[in-house]
């Protein structure tokens, strides 16, 4: 999607706004000549920061904070998705024993 799209989404997003945004990082469309290509990951980020900013009145200058915490928080998500996905593959004694060391609970 060109930025045009992307704005056309949201009745209170202009482009000026969404070109800070890139500019400050926040967004990171892939370049196209001398536009922006937005992603579906992208259009994705662009709506939560239009929720941060124009929904929940979130700060610009606490938008970088919030964006760091949630990226955390995905990237946690995804390594316990390959944690879990590892634990299902091992022979059952051994799910067994992790589950009980979670626990707390001697093997």
């Amino acid at each position: 999607m060109d930025i045009t799209a992307v704005t056309a989404l949201f009745a209170d997003l202009s482009q000026v706004e969404l070109i800070t945004w890139v500019e400050r990082g926040w967004v990171h469309p892939d370049p196209a000549g001398s536009a922006f290509e937005f992603h579906e990951i992208d259009v994705a980020r662009v709506r939560l920061i239009h929720d941060l900013r124009h929904g929940m009145d979130i700060g610009e200058d606490a938008i970088p904070l919030v964006l760091s915490l949630l990226d955390q928080v995905y990237e946690l998500r995804s390594r316990l998705k390959s944690l879990l996905h590892a634990v299902d593959r091992q022979p059952r004694d051994v799910q067994l024993a992790i589950l009980a060391a979670i626990d707390g609970r001697p093997p």
